[in-house]
């Protein structure tokens, strides 16, 4: 055990925060680690970044992007770093840091919406998703499980959309008005334009609305039809979860994909639904690549395309879920229902998902192994996961103040509590 003295000269622990959510979330984190005597500061990579977080503790690099590995590989040697935190580790500006952070054994924390929804926050070392640490091996889940206590599932917050809508509205336009402050700064992931994306997004959410009921008769008729489907709920085409965890280049690549195994190997007397994504700006018309390939293959008679719909009645009701990698799936292990992942995923593990392929998941779908499903959940959610959200204020309290304590007890990505099984 180290002595009073060798405690009381040990530096004190200095985080980075990079990018994070347009919340307050990452300062209140900082507030309460910097109670505890640690170091912190924020490096703003652009105007948005700024006018969530300036002054005190804040850093501005208004340099070319060339030049940010050698900036950020210098301040992480000359400034004593030991953590860093942000948003997503895929983002150019954010890789490029994890990366040289990584080699100098500084401990990368990764966060964004939960895997578990609605009220959690995902919070682990060094990537997420495909890059995530947590055990994909049945065995090494159920012994994790074991040594946890039982998650009370309730609902605790509700995270506010206009909120959310609100910070990245003022974080985009920020950017295109004052973007002069960071002259050198280029958003590192593949969303359009601020100018377009803002209001194509709000367009599709009014009309979704004004289309709600039409919807609604759709899917209606197809519960009523009894005929059986399997659903593939559509992502974003520019996610990072597309970009950078799996094989394809797009959603139109994925939708070709399933559309063609869907016709060479499910039976003949099955449907295949499409759901588009609830935040889609629909600058690209799925529905019709989804006919063109249905017609390239001769199964438009067997293709649907939904603008809504209640997502647990819609999974719980297919006869499987075809996911690249989206949080859909969680739902599906939740619901019992037999899924496929195309691309890399946390829950993509042996006696959770078809394991097999495409091609035979139509005709050899089976359900998720409800006892593993159970440790899988409370494994995930003692380890991995944080109660709270970005957007409404009691859930950011407790989110950071938890979020710190983690990091303070250096219990990132591990168990929360260790007891003895039964």
């Amino acid at each position: 055990m180290l002595s009073l003295s060798a405690r009381e000269s040990r530096p004190a622990p200095h985080i980075v925060f990079l990018q994070g959510m347009p919340s307050p979330f990452y300062r209140q984190i900082a507030q309460h680690l910097k109670a505890a005597g640690w170091r912190v500061t924020r490096i703003n990579l652009c105007t948005g970044d700024w006018l969530f977080w300036h002054g005190q503790d804040a850093v501005a690099y208004r340099g070319r992007r060339s030049r940010w590995p050698a900036f950020i590989a210098r301040f992480f040697a000359e400034q004593g770093v030991t953590h860093l935190m942000l948003l997503g580790e895929n983002r150019r500006y954010h890789r490029q840091a994890v990366d040289l952070a990584l080699a100098a054994g500084i401990q990368v924390v990764v966060n964004d919406f939960g895997y578990l929804r609605p009220d959690w926050i995902t919070f682990e070392r060094n990537g997420m998703s495909g890059g995530s640490l947590f055990p994909r091996d049945p065995e090494a889940i159920r012994a994790m499980a074991a040594c946890l206590p039982e998650i009370d599932w309730a609902p605790r917050f509700a995270d506010s959309a206009f909120h959310m809508a609100r910070g990245d509205l003022l974080h985009n336009l920020s950017n295109l008005f004052m973007g002069w402050l960071f002259p050198f700064y280029r958003r590192s992931d593949r969303r359009p334009h601020t100018l377009i994306y803002t209001p194509a997004s709000g367009w599709r959410l009014l009309t979704n609305r004004l289309h709600r009921q039409r919807v609604q008769q759709a899917v209606n008729d197809l519960f009523e039809s009894r005929q059986p489907y399997f659903l593939f709920p559509l992502q974003l085409d520019f996610d990072f979860q597309i970009v950078a965890y799996s094989p394809f280049d797009g959603i139109a690549h994925s939708i070709a994909h399933v559309v063609a195994s869907f016709a060479q190997h499910a039976p003949a007397h099955t449907l295949l639904v499409l759901k588009e994504h609830p935040w889609d700006p629909a600058l690209k018309n799925w529905e019709r690549v989804l006919l063109k390939e249905a017609k390239r293959w001769g199964v438009q008679d067997r293709v649907h395309y939904f603008r809504g719909g209640h997502l647990d009645t819609l999974i719980s009701r297919s006869q499987g879920i075809v996911t690249v990698n989206s949080t859909t799936g969680m739902r599906a292990l939740h619901l019992g229902t037999p899924l496929i992942v195309l691309g890399q995923a946390v829950f993509d593990v042996p006696g959770l998902t078809h394991q097999h392929g495409l091609d035979s998941f139509w005709t050899n779908a089976a359900a998720p192994d409800a006892a593993l499903v159970a440790d899988y959940l409370k494994a995930l959610a003692g380890t991995v996961q944080i109660r709270g959200v970005f957007f409404e204020p009691e859930g950011i309290r407790l989110a950071a103040q938890e979020a710190a304590q983690r990091l303070i007890e250096d219990r990132v990505g591990k168990p929360l509590a260790v007891i003895e099984p039964r």
